[in-house]
């Protein structure tokens, strides 16, 4: 062949083989940053149930430290930008799971003495696709934790609370 007639070839021989590597680059990047999101999440939950178990049941500190921000930070997460407080959920069982419907209340029997379990879930977490044209977003999973109630932020000698 003549190479007056082969100028072309290889400018297209790097476009189709050049698509094809940068969609796997940006695919294997993209689930990279899934799976780093999914495990993040799932710490999430499980951070903010273990402070919920052992911290002041009034604390707002909580679910702020659980989405990895400082105790004064009130904004989106730091590690996760499209995570705030106001998706998580944290509720207080009894022994039979059934929600405790007034965790505060320190008199009655479905109050604060009826509480053993503690739950933190993260529903229908959107997850946006960060690939050039492809504005995909993807609704992951719930994700929960539950563990058993300890402090709850209270002395068990004097029942005084104790920050977090």
């Amino acid at each position: 062949m003549n190479r007056k007639h082969m100028r072309g070839t290889y400018t297209v021989e790097f476009a189709i083989v050049g698509l094809l590597v940068f969609t796997l680059l940006f695919g294997v990047l993209e689930m990279g940053r899934l799976y780093f999101t999914v495990n993040a999440l799932d710490e999430v939950v499980r951070r903010g149930t273990r402070l919920a178990a052992v911290c002041n049941i009034n604390d707002a500190v909580v679910l702020q430290r659980a989405i990895f921000n400082a105790a004064g930070d009130t904004g989106n997460s730091k590690l996760i930008g499209d995570l705030a407080t106001a998706k998580l959920e944290l509720t207080y069982l009894d022994v039979n799971g059934a929600l405790v419907t007034n965790p505060a209340d320190t008199v009655s029997a479905n109050g604060f003495r009826a509480i053993r379990y503690v739950r933190m879930s993260l529903p229908d977490f959107v997850y946006k696709l960060f690939i050039p044209g492809f504005g995909v977003s993807i609704t992951l999973p719930t994700f929960q934790a539950t563990l058993p109630r300890e402090s709850l932020g209270r002395h068990s000698d004097s029942g005084e609370i104790t920050p977090c």
